[in-house]
């Protein structure tokens, strides 16, 4: 797991280590937790349909299609309390002006956006675990932090659930630490459960996602199958990550949205976003299934060859950008054209 840094900076850097950045003070205690988020207050979320937010943004060529969208997005944002700019308890406050700032600047501006063409986007602010929670050796304040975090995203989602949902189809979409949460939101709220009737999809990117831990959501398989699960993360071609014994994980080529090995050539790429946001580039990266994870040759944008990680998990949504757009497009009309129950 990496942290998301605002994406226009791909070309100094779309990592943080981990290793080197400020990591949390002591052990985890609850009486020293931010405060918690009142998602009654429209402060509190980093998008909503009614308030202008990054997640109305659109490349050039798009349009901010909430105001006329018949469903709604769930979006759970990756890690932006990274070990920067003074980030030393276990968990993110909700309410600091400089990490909000970064959440939209970067996450929201450039993924939670990609799904304004088909939907109303809602995005909540929540009391992240910090980026090292992730490798601390101190697991069981790691395991609170994550509790803590999740707390919200749950109380969030039920609110939105409560005042804004109104029996609409819903597509859940997360990356990362966001991922790590929308898992269990899965389990709690859809799988085998009267809410998985108004799922549209989820794309649950950026974080390994085991098949068969649910009982009845299953990976989605073509691009027009709904009710389903995706899940990709992207390495450089010839590269496999030294991940840790895994078991069978739910792999999507987001160019093909299939489960084949077989590769989607760049030509597939109907546009990917790095830098400047307003541009799309189309044929960006290609994308083809290796084991566990997508494998893509490094892309080309101005300043690239500053960047020489083989980890392209900063950009498992927008190199695929407009292919995401467009998917979740097709699988929100393919819901709506079905029968009712």
């Amino acid at each position: 797991m990496r942290a998301i840094l605002p994406l226009g900076l791909l070309a100094v850097a779309l990592f943080l280590n981990a290793c080197a950045s400020v990591k949390p003070r002591g052990a985890f205690s609850g009486a020293a937790v931010p405060a918690a988020p009142d998602y009654s207050q429209d402060r509190y979320w980093a998008a909503l349909p009614w308030t202008p937010d990054a997640a109305d943004l659109t490349p050039n060529g798009l349009r901010d299609e909430q105001a006329e969208a018949r469903i709604d997005v769930f979006f759970i944002h990756p890690t932006t309390y990274t070990g920067k700019r003074g980030d030393t308890g276990w968990n993110g406050p909700v309410d600091e002006a400089g990490l909000n700032t970064r959440t939209n600047d970067g996450t929201i501006q450039y993924q939670a956006s990609l799904f304004n063409g088909v939907g109303r986007v809602f995005a909540p602010y929540y009391r992240q675990a910090h980026l090292n929670a992730y490798y601390n050796r101190d697991t069981a304040s790691a395991r609170q932090a994550f509790e803590l975090a999740y707390r919200d995203v749950r109380a969030a989602f039920e609110y939105y659930l409560r005042h804004h949902n109104q029996g609409r189809p819903i597509i859940i979409a997360s990356h990362s630490q966001g991922t790590t949460h929308s898992q269990r939101l899965m389990r709690e709220f859809f799988d085998g459960k009267p809410l998985q009737r108004q799922l549209v999809a989820a794309y649950l990117v950026g974080i390994a996602v085991p098949k068969g831990q649910y009982a009845s959501l299953q990976p989605c398989r073509d691009s027009t199958d709904t009710g389903c699960l995706m899940s990709w993360r992207t390495w450089r071609r010839g590269y496999l990550p030294p991940d840790p014994p895994l078991p069978p994980l739910v792999v999507t080529n987001p160019l093909s949205w299939t489960t084949s090995p077989d590769p989607a050539p760049a030509s597939l790429n109907l546009g990917g976003v790095i830098t400047p946001f307003a541009t799309l580039r189309p044929g960006i990266a290609e994308a083809q299934i290796e084991g566990a994870v997508i494998w893509t040759r490094k892309p080309r944008f101005p300043g690239s060859i500053l960047y020489t990680s083989k980890n392209f998990h900063p950009g498992d949504f927008n190199l695929y950008y407009l292919n995401v757009r467009e998917n979740a497009r097709l699988r929100s009309q393919m819901f709506l054209s079905r029968p009712a129950k």
